[in-house]
C-alpha cells in the first residue's frame, strides 16, 4: 500500500500554518490601512485588531467546524461595520475599504467542501448570503465595495464547488476502470475454467480407458494364473491400478470444478473441517474475529487448504492434542494461527510416514502467490504452530497460481 501524501498526514500542521498566515496578512494589511484601521487607534481599535485575530485564528478549525468559522468571522465583520456605522465608534482612515478580513475567502470555501449533509448546505448557503451582505454593504452603495466584496464571498464557494466536483468525476473514472479490470478477471477466469474443463475431458478420454484395461488385464491374469507368485503380483498390479483411477478421477473432479464452485464460504468451510477433525478424535477450538466477507474467494480457498494441511499434520504428528485454529478478518488482512498442545500419544509411524513431505512447503508458495507469509514451527509449551498473514482482498486473475 503506497504511504499517503503529505498533506494527507499533517492536516493539523497545514491548518495551523493557514491560520497563522491570515492572522498576520489581516493584521498587516489592517495595520497599514487597507482595511478599518482608523487615523487615530484609540483602545476601542487595538481591542479590536485583536479580536480579528481571534478571527483569523479559528481557521485551524476550517475542516472539522467550518460553519463555526465562517459564523465567527461573518460576526466579527458584522461588529466592525455596526461599530463604524452607524454607532460612530470607529473612524476608519479610508472609508472606502472592505471591512471584511481576506480570512473569510478560506471561510467561505470550508462550508462547501467539507460538509456533505445537505441540511449543512443548505445552512451554508444562507450563512454565506449573510456574509455577503455585511461585506458588500448595500446600504452604502459603491460600485468598487459592492463588486470585491461579492467576489471575496464567493471565490471560496465557487472553488470548493468545482474541486469537489473533480474529484467526484475521479472517483467515478476510477470505479469504471477497476470495474473494467474486474470483469476482464472475471473472463480470463472463464477462459481457464473452460480450457480445465477440456484438459479433463481428454484426460479421462485418454487415460482412464487405458487403466482401466490394465485393471481388467490384470485380474484376469490373477484368476487364471497357477503360481502363486504370479497372482500376487497380478492383484498387486490391479490395487495399483484402482488407486490410479480413484487419483485421476479425484483430478477430473477438480479440473472440472468452476470458479463458482470453488467459492465456498470461508467460515462455513473452516466449521466443517473442525467438525470432522473433533469427530475423529482431534479436538479443535474455532476462534473467527471480523467479518469473513472481507476476504476475497482466493484467500479464502488459500486459508482453507491451510487449515485442512495443518489439521491433517496434527493427527498424523500430534494424536491426542488440542487444536486452536484462530482466524481474523479486517479490511485489509487476514490472519490465520492453528495451534496444537504437545501429543499425548506417541505417533504411528505408519501414519506420520504417509504423505510427500511436502505439504507446508506447497501451502507456503500459495501463500507467497497472493502475497502472503506464512511460518511454521514449534510452539514453546511443546506443541506445533502455523500462522499465515494474507492481504484481504486478491485480483480473481491472481487465482491461477492457487487453484487446486
Amino acid at each position: 500500500m503506497s504511504e499517503r501524501p503529505w498533506h494527507c498526514r499533517h492536516r493539523l500542521a497545514i491548518d495551523v500554518g493557514v491560520a497563522v498566515f491570515f492572522v498576520l496578512l489581516d493584521t498587516g494589511l489592517t495595520l497599514a490601512g487597507a482595511a478599518w484601521w482608523p487615523a487615530d487607534p484609540g483602545a476601542l481599535a487595538w481591542l479590536m485588531l485583536g479580536a480579528q485575530a481571534a478571527a483569523c485564528a479559528t481557521l485551524v478549525f476550517r475542516r472539522r467546524a467550518p460553519l463555526t468559522v465562517l459564523t465567527v468571522l461573518a460576526g466579527f465583520t458584522l461588529l466592525v461595520t455596526l461599530l463604524i456605522s452607524p454607532l460612530g465608534a470607529l473612524n476608519p482612515e479610508q472609508g472606502g475599504n472592505l471591512w471584511a478580513p481576506f480570512a473569510t475567502v478560506v471561510a467561505a470555501y470550508g462550508p462547501f467542501f467539507y460538509t456533505r449533509d445537505r441540511q449543512d448546505r443548505r445552512t451554508a448557503l444562507v450563512a454565506l448570503a449573510v456574509l455577503t451582505v455585511i461585506v458588500a454593504r448595500p446600504w452604502e452603495p459603491a460600485i468598487m465595495v459592492i463588486t470585491i466584496g461579492v467576489l471575496r464571498t464567493a471565490l471560496g464557494p465557487l472553488l470548493a464547488l468545482y474541486i469537489d466536483a473533480r474529484r467526484r468525476l475521479v472517483l467515478a473514472l476510477t470505479e469504471r476502470a477497476e470495474r473494467a479490470e474486474r470483469e476482464r478477471h472475471l473472463l480470463a477466469e472463464q477462459a481457464r475454467a473452460e480450457e480445465r474443463a477440456r484438459l479433463a475431458g481428454e484426460m479421462h478420454d485418454v487415460l482412464t480407458h487405458r487403466v482401466s484395461l490394465m485393471v481388467l488385464q490384470a485380474g484376469a491374469l490373477g484368476i487364471t494364473a497357477k503360481e502363486e507368485t504370479t497372482k500376487q503380483a497380478a492383484e498387486e498390479l490391479r490395487t495399483a491400478g484402482c488407486q490410479a483411477l480413484d487419483e485421476l478421477r479425484d483430478l477430473v473432479g477438480i479440473l472440472r470444478t468452476t470458479p463458482e464452485g470453488e467459492e465456498t464460504p470461508l467460515a462455513a468451510g473452516l466449521v466443517a473441517l473442525a467438525a470432522e477433525s473433533t469427530a475423529v478424535g482431534t479436538p479443535v477450538d474455532l476462534v473467527e474475529e471480523g467479518d469473513a466477507s472481507l476476504a476475497s474467494p482466493v484467500v479464502g480457498r488459500t486459508a482453507y487448504r491451510i487449515v485442512r494441511e495443518a489439521l491433517t499434520n496434527v493427527r498424523k504428528h500430534a494424536p491426542g492434542a488440542n487444536v486452536t485454529v484462530r482466524v481474523e478478518y479486517d479490511e485489509s488482512r487476514v490472519r490465520l494461527s492453528v495451534r496444537n498442545t504437545p501429543p499425548v500419544e506417541q505417533p504411528s509411524n505408519a501414519l506420520a510416514g504417509t504423505g510427500s513431505g511436502l505439504g507446508l512447503g506447497n501451502l507456503r508458495q500459495r501463500v507467497e502467490l497472493v502475497h502472503g507469509t506464512l511460518h511454521s514451527g514449534p510452539a514453546p509449551d511443546g506443541g506445533f504452530v502455523v500462522e499465515a498473514t494474507m492481504p484481504a482482498y486478491v485480483p480473481t486473475a491472481e487465482s491461477v497460481g492457487v487453484s487446486p
